[in-house]
């Protein structure tokens, strides 16, 4: 049980945000979650392609002891579908 408990600790943990800012050349994201005025300074992890990752973008990552472990754009919200003409 106390191993159980362990590899729970270290799992990787979700949470929303913004991406404040990107620096490819030092493998670091700044990232701000959702709720908070508190950045998180992140290394990233070998998988994750910072090139794809642009500052101000909202995003859902995955973190586990400050290492970006994966970055997803969240879906933009669906665009309002045009109301029908009323009347005749």
């Amino acid at each position: 049980m106390v191993a159980a408990l362990g590899s729970l600790a270290f799992a990787a943990e979700a949470k929303k945000g913004t991406i404040k800012s990107v620096d490819a050349k030092a493998g670091t994201v700044v990232f701000c979650p959702e709720g908070t005025n508190t950045d998180m300074t992140l290394k990233a992890d070998k998988s994750v392609d910072l090139s794809k990752v642009k500052a101000g973008e909202k995003v859902e990552v995955s973190v586990e002891k400050n290492t970006l472990k994966s970055v997803k754009a969240e879906a933009a919200a669906p665009a309002a579908k045009p109301k029908a003409p009323m009347g005749c």
